[in-house]
C-alpha cells in the first residue's frame, strides 16, 4: 500500500514538474514554426497574437511520467499510440490550420487503434430492467463514437483562457476518485498523470494566458478522457453507472450538443464554428473571462461530485442527482440564453 500511494505521488510530481518546466520552451518552440494564434474573428477573446502550441508541453509530461511509473500492458500501449497520433495531427493543425476533414479521420483511426488494441465499450448496465446490455459487434463502433465525441467537445469547449485544461483537470480528479474507491491502481495513475501534466500548464494559461494549448493540447486531453472513462467507468456493473461518465463530462457533451442543434436549426453545418457556445454566452452577459471560466468550473465540479457520490449511494439518490444534474446544465444554459436575447432587443 505505501508503494503505491507513493507512485501516484511520483507520477503527479513528475508530470507537474515535467509540464510546469517543458511549457516555456512549447512557446518558444511555437513561435519558431508560426504557430501564432491571431485574434482575427469576434469569437476570439484575447487582443494580441499568443503561441498556441501549449500541448507539446502537456503531451511531453504525461508521456515521460507514464512510461517511467506504469507498466505498459496492451491496452495502455494502445491508447498511447492513438494519443501520440492524435498529438501529432494537433501539432500540425496549430502550426498550418487543417481541414476538419482531415482532422476527423485521423480521431478516428486513433479510437481504432484504442479498440483493436482492447479498450473498447462491450456493454452498459441498464438502470430500468437491471442487468447488462451487451454490444457485440456494436462494441467498436459505439467505442469509435465516443472517443470521437470526447475529443471534439473539449476541443470545442476550449475558448476561454485556462478553461479546457481546468475542465480537465477537474475531470482527471472525479476519475482518480472512483479509481481509488473501486481499487482500479491503473485508472487511478493514469489520473493522477494527467492531473499533473494540466496543473502544470494551468499557470501560463490561465487569464491573462500566456500560452494557449491549441488542438495539440485539447484534442489530446479530450482522446486521454475518453479512454481513462472507458478503462473505468464503462466496467462498473452497477445499476445507474452507465450514466457516470456522461455526468463526468457532462459540461463539454452538453455545450457540444447544444452546438450541433443550433447550428443545424440556423442551417449551418455541425462543423461551422460560431459564437454561441456556453462561454461565449457569459462573456456576452457581461461576465469578464476569469468569472465565466470559475463559473463553469464550479458547473463541471458539481457535475463530478454528482458523478462521484452516484457510484456508491443508493440508487434513488443515483436518479435524483442525475435529474438535478441535467436540470443545472439545462437552466444554466436557458438563462444565458435569454440574457442573450435581452441584451440583443
Amino acid at each position: 500500500m505505501y508503494d503505491d500511494v507513493l507512485r501516484l505521488i511520483f507520477i503527479f510530481a513528475i508530470a507537474f514538474l515535467m509540464s510546469f518546466a517543458s511549457t516555456p520552451i512549447a512557446s518558444i518552440l511555437a513561435h519558431k514554426v508560426g504557430a501564432i494564434d491571431v485574434p482575427k474573428d469576434n469569437r476570439r477573446m484575447h487582443k494580441q497574437p499568443i503561441p498556441r502550441m501549449g500541448g507539446v508541453a502537456i503531451f511531453y509530461a504525461y508521456m515521460i511520467a507514464v512510461l517511467c511509473l506504469c507498466d505498459i500492458n496492451l491496452k495502455l500501449r494502445g491508447i498511447l499510440i492513438g494519443a501520440t497520433l492524435i498529438e501529432i495531427v494537433g501539432i500540425l493543425d496549430d502550426i498550418y490550420d487543417l481541414k476538419p476533414l482531415i482532422k476527423l479521420v485521423a480521431q478516428i483511426a486513433a479510437a481504432l487503434i484504442v479498440a483493436v488494441h482492447g479498450v473498447t465499450i462491450s456493454f452498459f448496465t441498464n438502470p430500468i430492467a437491471g442487468g447488462m446490455v451487451n454490444l457485440d459487434y456494436l462494441s467498436i463502433p459505439v467505442t469509435v463514437i465516443w472517443i470521437v465525441a470526447i475529443t471534439n467537445a473539449l476541443n470545442l469547449i476550449d475558448g476561454l483562457d485556462g478553461l479546457a485544461v481546468g475542465i480537465s483537470s477537474i475531470t482527471a480528479v472525479s476519475l482518480f476518485t472512483i479509481s481509488i474507491m473501486m481499487g482500479d491502481y491503473t485508472i487511478a495513475l493514469l489520473s493522477a498523470a494527467l492531473l499533473g501534466s494540466c496543473t502544470g500548464f494551468l499557470p501560463y494559461n490561465f487569464h491573462p494566458a500566456k500560452i494557449f494549448m491549441g488542438d495539440s493540447g485539447s484534442t489530446f486531453l479530450g482522446f486521454l478522457l475518453a479512454c481513462i472513462s472507458i478503462m473505468g467507468l464503462f466496467k462498473v456493473y452497477a445499476i445507474m453507472s452507465f450514466a457516470v461518465p456522461f455526468i463526468v463530462l457532462g459540461l463539454p457533451l452538453f455545450d457540444t450538443v447544444f452546438a450541433i442543434i443550433r447550428r443545424i436549426a440556423k442551417g449551418q453545418s455541425p462543423m461551422q464554428a460560431d459564437r454561441g457556445h456556453l462561454h461565449h454566452r457569459l462573456i456576452d452577459a457581461g461576465f469578464s473571462q476569469k468569472r465565466a471560466v470559475l463559473v463553469l468550473y464550479t458547473i463541471s465540479s458539481l457535475l463530478s461530485l454528482s458523478a462521484v457520490v452516484m457510484m456508491f449511494t443508493h440508487s434513488l439518490w443515483r436518479t435524483l442527482l442525475l435529474v438535478v444534474s441535467v436540470l443545472v446544465l439545462l437552466v444554466f444554459s436557458g438563462g444565458l440564453l435569454h440574457k442573450k436575447v435581452n441584451k440583443i432587443s
